[in-house]
């Protein structure tokens, strides 16, 4: 298939190309595209370089997948007239996230609403992917009342810049402050600050938490409420996820939900010391969760702790199965097998 990696110099896109090597994802034709400061750039893709293409190259093409990883504006700008050509774009922005016409899919969870109407699918953001990953099948068994998150995020999150901050803070540089990306300090710093504060005072990273859910679930029944934090951890996003059923569970009911659940692998030994965490989850396209325990202060409540690889199942793998869920159940085919 002729597939384009949109945003393809960022952290993000590198990553999709990686996910599109080790998936094995049938490639006939690869277009890595990027905007104008990147074109004639090279970059690397199965034992090959191919130079950056620009956005019109790109539409002329007219790929069967394009998978978008540039941001909100670029996304809102390029991904209908894609569409208009008849390619399949998975969008990795927030730009048709909350669109009511625009399917929100973590392929575990809901891929089954997918449909060859769908010409724009919008992949969810990092954090929301790994915590809906856990909470689905409870969701279905117990019905999710509230849930209470409080998330520490990796700043590989926010992108090149946050990580250029880091690195230079690490060996004792002060970045300039066009240098940086946060306000403030990333390293030994914890920002409870994630993305730009909106008028009720959460930020817009909590707010896709509470938006996001919702729609991913099919339930806008569900109270949310998040707060998240930007922690200087270069592996992956964690959570602590409070939730509160309204029905009754057992405790090994619960994990025996979660086991079953695939593309989550329960880590919960506490005997052994054995936990979910960052160091583990880098590189690692699964998401992770343990320190299941009751909340003994409210009836039908639960704790879980919910990691994963932002850069991987919370984005470019997520978006790659995305693309496979297509292939495999025939919703896409390759524009050249149809000629």
């Amino acid at each position: 298939m002729r597939i384009a990696v949109v945003g393809v110099t960022g952290l993000v896109g590198a990553v999709m190309c990686r996910s599109l090597e080790e998936r094995n994802f049938p490639v006939s034709e690869f277009l890595p595209v990027a905007s104008a400061r990147s074109v004639g750039k090279e970059v690397r893709f199965r034992g090959e370089n191919y130079k950056v293409i620009g956005m019109e190259e790109a539409l002329a093409a007219q790929p069967d997948v394009a998978i978008f990883s540039a941001g909100g504006g670029a996304s809102l700008e390029w991904a209908p007239r894609f569409a208009e050509v008849g390619t399949v774009v998975i969008d990795n922005s927030s730009a048709w996230r909350m669109d009511p016409d625009k399917k929100l899919v973590v392929p575990e969870v809901n891929a089954e609403l997918l449909t060859k109407e769908d010409r724009i699918i919008a992949n969810p953001n990092c954090s929301t992917i790994q915590m809906v990953m856990a909470l689905a099948p409870l969701h279905k068994a117990y019905k999710i009342r509230r849930l209470v998150v409080s998330t520490y995020q990796s700043f590989t999150g926010t992108g090149m810049k946050a990580v250029k901050q880091y690195q230079l803070e690490r060996k004792g540089y002060v970045p300039k402050s066009e240098e940086m990306a946060y306000h403030y300090p990333i390293f030994e710093n914890c920002l409870p600050h994630c993305d730009v504060f909106l008028d009720n005072a959460y930020t817009k990273e909590e707010m896709k938490l509470v938006n996001e859910t919702r729609k991913i679930l099919g339930d806008n029944s569900i109270g949310v409420t998040a707060t998240a934090v930007r922690v200087p951890v270069h592996g992956g996003h964690s959570e602590a996820v409070n939730v509160e059923f309204e029905r009754p569970y057992e405790l090994e009911d619960v994990r025996r939900h979660l086991e079953a659940m695939p593309g989550l692998v329960v880590l919960d030994d506490i005997a052994n010391n054995k936990y979910p965490m960052p160091l583990f989850a880098k590189d690692r396209d699964e998401v992770f969760v343990g320190r299941i325990r009751r909340d003994e202060s409210i009836k039908n409540g639960l704790n879980l702790w919910v990691v994963a690889d932002n850069l991987r199942k919370g984005a470019a793998t997520n978006a790659i199965q995305i693309a496979e869920y297509l292939l495999e159940h025939k919703i896409i085919s390759s524009k050249e097998l149809a000629t």
